[in-house]
């Protein structure tokens, strides 16, 4: 844990120049945003072997009114959604958690820059601290990172 899942519309995996996005390159900049992000005594506030970022496009989806508002508005009607959830386990301040989401979404922002500028596009932030009824870890990864 800390897990990001990104959930987005298929239209997002164009090519950059037919409005696409570069998903591989999103999850890897928003890996290294959590792994940047530090607690309030300036440690590194999640596990490096821990860290995952997974984005799924939608097999079936519908946005919004299907399009005519984007259209009547001259910016299309092809409609694009990104939903990012950060799942992370108990124990971090409030600060560490607007710090964590502050740095995704500036990511996030950043990467769709021109998306936003030329298409209809909602993108929704959110962070959830999990209150675990199970929680069980099996890993290979956590050794190759000794902690700091």
């Amino acid at each position: 844990m800390p897990h990001l899942v990104i959930l987005y519309t298929p239209n997002l995996d164009q090519p950059l120049d037919q409005g696409g996005a570069d998903m591989r390159g999103l999850c890897r900049a928003l890996a290294d945003a959590m792994l940047a992000v530090r607690d309030e005594q300036d440690q590194q506030v999640f596990p490096t072997g821990g860290t995952r970022v997974l984005a799924y496009p939608a097999a079936h989806c519908a946005v919004s009114d299907g399009g005519a508002a984007g259209e009547a508005a001259g910016m299309g009607g092809d409609y694009a959604f990104v939903y990012l959830n950060l799942r992370m386990g108990r124990g971090r301040s409030a600060a560490v958690h607007q710090r964590v989401g502050a740095a995704l979404h500036a990511v996030v922002k950043t990467r769709f820059a021109e998306q936003l500028a030329r298409r209809p596009i909602g993108i929704t932030v959110q962070v959830d601290e999990g209150h675990e009824v199970f929680d069980a870890k099996t890993s290979s990864l956590h050794p190759l990172f000794p902690k700091k």
